[in-house]
């Protein structure tokens, strides 16, 4: 048996978006720039895919614009957002927890002169609006906070820091990578003005991306050529899978209500069983986190030892993100809410996704508490922690 619990690393390509995207690879392959049949076709098609994406988070179709990944997104957005701006001010906030393209790119502008304050969360990984609130300042030109957390699912009040932001003048952007596909957004009610996507999070192909970017918003494009995507984005898309984007939003428009009501009843059962081994714990909140989304903590094991003896069982799962999986440094998600290096080395994320049946999580339930005795039995760690 074979059970795949890692949809937050990436997700399987649905069928359906597969059969959208085969004529642009060999009927209708011209290059959305050329002026013939061929260019007008791929226009065309790409043109209808911004319209479904807009459509999706309640947006124009000229606030759309594609990528190559959610990186790519990440980074234009906040290198590009820097400096544009930068006679307004150079600070910029985020938060402990974002994922590595966040945090990179803020690094990166530090060593550019830029100042950085990055928000501290609590033991559920939410941000303390009080805390964003003082942070603020009249030199403050954007606010990054993710919607929902990749590691532990926790979802921030992405509205009410919106909101916020507004009311104090900075733009704000948020990384809905996990979140997109998963539980609703609207970019006007949510007042944002930048959001990053990526399509092979949502049963999408892999190498396809998009940012919203508010009409009126003041950015520096980092890709300069052709002038496509509204000269912010040149390089010639990549239409088959841009419509493989679109055909993914497409599906998810008409069964995310009902795949977050399925999977929000897994996700509870497998939390409930899993928490009955001993010495286990549950990262992130309790309720405001995605559906798919379990993470844990088991004292006296390594997570990469749990990943790979599942993985013996058939079973994949993570540590944590898996753009950083290789790095044997602890989660800086986990150490952000407070958990101890060892404590944070013990994690386990399990994802669910829309292929995922009760059967699977039952025998995942079934195998898992034998892993972590077996695992505890050699452990260096028995006894020596408080």
């Amino acid at each position: 048996m074979r059970i795949y619990l890692d949809y937050a690393a990436t997700t399987p390509l649905d069928p359906r978006i597969l059969e959208a995207m085969k004529p642009y690879f060999y009927k209708k392959f011209g290059n959305s720039m050329s002026l013939h049949s061929w260019g007008r076709e791929a226009k065309q098609a790409l043109e209808e895919s911004r319209e479904t994406v807009a459509k999706f988070i309640n947006a124009n179709s000229e606030e759309i614009v594609f990528t190559g990944s959610a990186t790519e997104s990440i980074n234009s957005v906040l290198k590009g957002i820097a400096f544009a701006n930068k006679e307004k001010g150079k600070h910029i906030i985020t938060s402990a927890i974002e994922h590595h393209a966040v945090l990179e790119s803020c690094k990166w502008l530090e060593k550019q002169g830029f100042e950085l304050t990055y928000l501290p969360v609590d033991k559920y990984g939410l941000i303390d609006l009080e805390k964003l609130r003082n942070s603020i300042r009249d030199d403050t030109i954007l606010v990054s906070i993710m919607h929902a957390n990749n590691e532990i699912g926790t979802i921030e009040p992405i509205g009410e820091i919106g909101k916020l932001c507004k009311e104090r003048g900075a733009l704000f952007h948020t990384d809905a990578v996990q979140s997109f596909g998963k539980i609703p957004i609207d970019v006007n009610k949510m007042s944002i003005d930048l959001l990053s996507l990526s399509a092979h999070k949502f049963y999408g192909p892999k190498g396809v991306g998009a940012t919203f970017i508010r009409k009126g918003v003041k950015i520096e494009p980092l890709l300069h050529g052709g002038g496509h995507e509204f000269g912010l984005r040149s390089s010639t898309e990549n239409v088959a899978s841009i419509v493989g984007l679109a055909e993914a939003v497409r599906l998810i428009a008409k069964e995310m209500k009902s795949e977050a009501k399925k999977l929000t009843k897994l996700r509870d059962y497998l939390i409930k069983n899993v928490l009955k081994i001993e010495n286990s714990h549950l990262n992130g909140h309790p309720i405001k986190r995605l559906p798919n989304n379990a993470n844990f903590w088991f004292a006296f094991i390594e997570g990469e030892a749990l990943v790979v003896q599942l993985d013996s069982y058939g079973i994949a799962a993570s540590t944590g993100s898996a753009c950083s999986s290789s790095t044997l440094e602890p989660s800086h998600v986990l150490m952000a809410i407070g958990l101890k290096h060892e404590e944070a080395h013990g994690s386990l994320r399990l994802s669910l996704g829309k292929y995922t049946t009760k059967a699977e999580i039952d025998y995942t339930i079934k195998v898992l508490p034998k892993v972590v005795e077996n695992l505890r039995k050699i452990s260096p760690f028995k006894g020596k922690w408080e």
